[in-house]
């Protein structure tokens, strides 16, 4: 009997079942990435590893949105969650960096073996591609999107840094990576495929079906073929220092949450939540003073 989880779904598409379907089903939620959903992932992803008669993986999103990012809703989930079991904080409640990184660093353990991992994978993006769910998604091989899906990083407005820097670099030019980075705006899933962020942007309605041809279509080898074939292009880029540079930037995105905007912005969700604002009136406070540019520009 196939394994049940509480946050995904599993099932298999593409010419006799040759490709396995992963959905995050936290629809209600936008499909944020609480801990449990994380741990239930990365216990799937090992899972379809396993199976020879898998050869691709595709990765979507129930509901109106691929994922929103990481649960910010209290109590924490995600990277925040995550580091519960670890000593966060001192015996006068003030934070504590390596606690904080230690728990960031889980969250990208399990981004880093997604990327690696022995399948090709695929990301089947619509709706929202933010924050942590960018970051996710970014770690597929491939990424295919609905042409008006959106994807960015809002996150780096004070709340750290992007986890593993969305491997921007890796991806798309200098100078758009740094744009996206320095602002944390958003773009449609046209103009991701046209900065060559994803590799396909095609109609909702057609997405996927698509995606379905797309990846059974890379399903016609076999499954150790495809994983021979992805670790020879995977050695190119960590040889190019992916690695090294994923883990510095979740190393930054610990210290980034002491900086003044940082504090800024936790005093501010402090300020929202017991004001009944709730975190929309800080997510608000935060992305309002770049929303008049986006509109002119």
């Amino acid at each position: 009997m196939a394994k049940t989880f509480e946050n995904l779904e599993l099932d298999r598409v593409g010419t006799d079942g040759r490709v396995g379907r992963i959905t995050l089903n936290r629809p209600e939620k936008m499909n944020s990435l609480s801990q449990e959903l994380l741990y239930e992932l990365n216990e799937a992803l090992h899972d379809y590893e396993a199976d020879d008669t898998i050869r691709v993986i595709i990765l979507k999103g129930a509901g109106r949105t691929f994922s929103a990012g990481y649960d910010l809703t209290p109590p924490r989930g995600g990277a925040d969650a995550v580091v519960r079991r670890h000593k966060v904080v001192d015996d006068q409640g003030r934070r504590l960096v390596m606690g904080i990184r230690t728990g960031m660093q889980q969250v990208t353990d399990i981004q880093m073996y997604y990327w690696n991992m022995a399948k090709v994978t695929v990301a089947q993006v619509h709706g929202y591609c933010l924050a942590g769910g960018c970051e996710l998604a970014m770690m597929s091989d491939l990424v295919c999107a609905a042409d008006d899906a959106r994807f960015g990083h809002p996150g780096v407005r004070g709340l750290g840094v992007a986890r593993n820097g969305a491997i921007w670099p890796l991806v798309i030019g200098m100078r758009k990576a740094k744009e996206l980075y320095y602002t944390g705006d958003n773009i449609t899933g046209k103009e991701a495929e046209e900065v060559g962020m994803i590799n396909h942007a095609w109609p909702m309605d057609e997405l996927e079906e698509r995606t379905t041809v797309y990846a059974d279509r890379i399903a016609n080898l076999s499954a150790d073929h495809l994983a021979m074939l992805k670790v020879n292009m995977n050695r190119f880029y960590e040889n190019m220092g992916i690695y090294s540079s994923v883990r510095s930037s979740t190393d930054l995105d610990a210290a980034g949450q002491f900086t003044q905007q940082s504090y800024t912005w936790q005093d501010k969700v402090r300020e929202s939540m017991e004001s009944g604002g709730g975190l929309k009136a800080a997510l608000d406070w935060r992305d309002g003073p770049y929303r008049d540019y986006r509109a002119q520009g």
